[in-house]
């Protein structure tokens, strides 16, 4: 079916607005997104797009309705796989939490300009060259078996885009807001955030090579394939901060990708065979072989993602991983006092670890066995109950200090949002005069553990 003129401009529009909504009213001022925020405008974005996708069936017919839907749910299902990616970029240049948001949006914006792009390619060449399936199977059945190596998302190595990233991208160590420049020495030199945003950039082109070839196998309708690719990604940014402390327990997400890119691929090449001019290939003529609905692929996406989701939550070793890369990488965001800035979140980030950590203690041998370099881990959790420790002593010196010069032994009064106004997170040295009666150790009184008697596989 045509798809007229005055469609693609509505919808185009529609996007662009969505976009410059997100923008201006979430992302512009540089905040920590809460679990609330994120969650509703998820679920709004998620319910934009199944507006649309009934829109679609309504007025395009049974037959664009289903390929929509299929192409929506399996390159959203990838746009969840590239979170991992997109986790282990940003710890690695160690974004602060607040900018994370802008550096998603970036990411978002600059994926759909380079799948549009490949989109307008894939669609030229298919109506060029038939044989043109053959490739975008062969690269959907590579990526498959890609995604079924063992620790293909793995949190200890950094991409190749990230590495050249750093290597022939000088900047300065530490962020300056947002700013992609700042001075230093006198010099103008580039910052952390450039950097990320070149890896992201450059990772979301590989990512858009296997997409592409994904639902051009269940679609050739560019207006299907353009919305429903655009639509995978409005929200990609809620979706990150609703689901980050969950990604590592989808142990299984991989095999299911590689489950449906491989029938995907396979579809293709089938397609390829039944459409076939290769001279080397039957004498050049068509093959007669079966074709796969795009109702059945529709049916075998959704029924491999069920089953791999539920897998997933239901696994004991899911749960596991992901207590073990929850509980360092919420060590890792404490101890980095540019990541959070904000006491309660703090706060919060090391009530997480400690949760954590005792879930750790209650697991059986073989699941602490996931536990990679387990002396660089448990000195890291130490290094985090040390800092709280020490940011605990810190806060009641100050009251102590600040309740004697006023003849109060009160605390010190609260500022307008109820948080201690003298508390801080940064070391300070106590003068020896103050140093007597405090406290040195909170484990107990904090209610958190020590976790030197910790043994972990």
């Amino acid at each position: 079916m045509e798809v007229p003129l005055f469609a693609w401009i509505l919808t185009i529009a529609g996007i662009l607005a969505l976009l410059a909504f997100d923008f201006f009213f979430h992302v512009r001022k540089a905040h920590t997104p809460s679990l609330k925020e994120s969650a509703a405008w998820s679920a709004i974005y998620v319910g934009i797009a199944l507006l649309f996708g009934l829109g679609v069936w309504i007025f395009g017919g049974n037959t664009m309705g289903t390929e929509y839907f299929a192409g929506y749910v399996t390159e959203k299902a990838l746009s969840v796989d590239n979170l991992f990616v997109f986790l282990i970029i940003m710890a690695s240049f160690k974004v602060p939490r607040k900018d994370q948001q802008k550096v998603l949006l970036f990411g978002i914006v600059f994926s759909l300009i380079a799948r549009t792009g490949f989109i307008f390619l894939g669609a030229a060449l298919i109506n060029s060259f038939a044989w043109v399936f053959y490739i975008f199977g062969l690269i959907l059945l590579i990526t498959a078996g890609n995604l079924l190596k063992p620790d293909s998302h793995d949190e200890e190595s950094e991409g190749l885009v990230v590495r050249l990233a750093k290597k022939f991208l000088p900047a300065s160590e530490h962020y300056d807001g947002d700013k992609l420049f700042t001075a230093e020495n006198g010099k103008r030199v580039l910052t952390p955030m450039l950097l990320v945003m070149v890896a992201i950039g450059g990772t979301d082109i590989l990512f858009a090579l296997d997409s592409i070839p994904a639902i051009f196998g269940l679609t050739q309708n560019v207006f299907i394939v353009f919305t429903a690719t655009a639509f995978s990604l409005m929200g990609l940014r809620q979706l990150f901060f609703l689901i980050d402390e969950l990604l590592d327990r989808l142990i299984f997400l991989s095999y299911g990708l590689a489950a449906i890119l491989g029938f995907i691929g396979v579809k293709l090449v089938l397609h390829a065979l039944h459409e076939n001019n290769l001279p080397f290939i039957n004498d050049g003529e068509h093959v007669s072989v079966i074709e796969i609905s795009t109702s059945t692929s529709l049916a075998v996406i959704l029924g491999v993602l069920t089953v791999t989701v539920l897998a997933s939550v239901l696994s004991p070793k899911g749960k596991a991983k992901n207590m073990v890369s929850g509980a360092k990488r919420h060590a890792t965001e404490y101890v980095d006092l540019n990541y959070e800035t904000d006491i309660k979140e703090r706060e919060r980030i090391f009530d997480k670890m400690v949760r954590e950590e005792q879930e750790l203690k209650k697991l059986p041998e073989k699941y602490k066995r996931l536990i990679r370099n387990e002396t660089a881990f448990m000195n890291l959790i130490r290094k985090a109950h040390a800092e709280h420790d020490q940011a605990l002593d810190t806060r009641w010196w100050r009251r102590r200090c600040c309740g004697a010069a006023s003849g109060s032994a009160g605390p010190p009064p609260l500022d307008g949002g109820g948080q201690d106004r003298f508390a801080t997170f940064l070391p300070v040295r106590r003068p020896r005069a103050c140093q007597t009666g405090v406290r040195q150790s909170r484990h107990v009184t904090t209610g958190t553990q020590d976790t030197r008697g910790m043994r972990a596989g």
